[in-house]
């Protein structure tokens, strides 16, 4: 295919650092429908800390697909010629994806306050309908949107996906949250890159604050 613009400067980035930001995504919603399908009816308190968990996951793939909305798909879209129709692919899945998330969120609210079963249902039936979606959506991005963005972008506008995440989070121990869904699947080169791309001061909030305050949830969420 044919390109009408270059980027400023040569791209060097990994975009790999995004299919392990996919990877957290496609274990949390498949673990929230798993684990809400399995709360007995009538437990508020279990119901409680799968509400908040999916609030969390909610914070993370909001402001990671808003970042692309509003720092990915501009730029793409005044480079390419023949390509737009991915990036205006994406652009469509997005729009699903949060739909189906908005949706989920409405179900585990109610469900929430009564842990009734015809709602728990109903609500393990929105996070399926919202994993097609998502998984669809992930799927295309790495298979066609990440070789594109390697091509076109440069390093700085891509660099700006993460420093778009940081600032968009509510507080800290939640971006120390975050950081530990997206290292749990990683394997020791993927963290060592990860973790390696933090300034010192995050390393450290990360090994001290942050490895053991995420055991904890997943121990609190998974039982």
């Amino acid at each position: 295919m044919t390109t009408s613009h270059s980027p400023a400067t040569p791209a060097a980035f990994d975009t790999q650092e995004m299919v392990i930001v996919h990877r957290g995504l496609r274990r949390e919603s498949r673990l929230l429908a798993e684990l809400i399908a399995a709360v007995e009816p009538g437990d508020t308190a279990r119901a409680q800390v799968l509400a908040a968990h999916f609030e969390l996951y909610r914070t993370g793939l909001d402001s990671h697909h808003h970042g692309e909305d509003l720092l990915l798909w501009p730029p793409l879209l005044a480079r390419v010629d023949l390509e737009a129709e991915v990036v205006l692919r994406m652009e469509a899945q997005h729009e699903r994806v949060a739909g189906s998330l908005a949706a989920a969120g409405e179900g585990i609210a109610a469900w929430a306050r009564t842990a009734d079963a015809g709602r728990r249902d109903a609500l393990v039936a929105a996070l399926v309908e919202h994993r097609a979606a998502l998984i669809e959506h992930l799927d295309d991005e790495e298979a066609e949107l990440l070789p594109l963005a390697a091509r076109l972008l440069t390093a700085e506008e891509w660099a700006a996906l993460g420093d778009h995440f940081v600032a968009s989070m509510p507080d800290k121990p939640t971006l120390l949250m975050l950081l530990g869904v997206v290292l749990e699947d990683a394997d020791a080169e993927e963290r060592a890159r990860l973790l390696g791309s933090l300034p010192l001061v995050g390393r450290i909030a990360w090994a001290v604050l942050g490895r053991p305050m995420y055991a904890r949830m997943v121990r609190r969420v998974r039982g």
